[in-house]
């Protein structure tokens, strides 16, 4: 599966160039009897249905013409929505100062679940101010630890 999404990660980069798109994640799944190929886009103000009908169109024409994927699938391109998955580094410096959701493969002051203001990101260490009651608590968080992270929507 992750070559299917390397493929299409190749064919689809110039398309994101040309665009002035970001490609956030490609997914290649099988939900039931069916495959879906999931290319989620983003870009600085946020990204439309056009913007998604234009990549669909011009992603499809490539995978077409090399046809790298043995069997019928879906392709859906969307944006990542609210709770934007933090995977690369820079998706976690533009994070700074949002609230965010981390867990982790293993836990650290005995819990695997964080969510709060991601206050820095140097490459190594994430630090984050959790709201725990009436107080406020930093904890610092190694991210080779992180197994996935997400921004997150709060509610004041």
């Amino acid at each position: 599966m992750s070559k299917v999404t390397e493929v299409v990660e190749e064919l689809a980069t110039p398309i994101f160039q040309e665009l002035g798109l970001e490609l956030v994640e490609i997914e290649y799944v099988k939900e039931g009897k069916s495959w879906f190929l999931r290319v989620y886009i983003d870009k600085d103000n946020g990204v439309d249905i056009e913007d998604c009908g234009l990549v669909s169109e011009k992603l499809s024409e490539k995978l077409d013409e090399l046809d790298p994927i043995p069997h019928n699938y879906f392709l859906e391109v969307s944006s990542p929505g609210a709770e934007r998955p933090l995977k690369k580094d820079k998706d976690f410096q533009k994070a700074i100062g949002k609230s965010v959701f981390i867990k982790t493969y293993e836990p650290i002051d005995g819990e695997k679940s964080f969510e709060g203001t991601l206050l820095e990101f140097d490459g190594q260490l994430l630090k984050i101010e959790m709201k725990i009651k009436t107080r406020k608590k930093t904890i610092e968080i190694p991210y080779e630890k992180v197994a996935n992270a997400r921004l997150a929507v709060t509610f004041s």
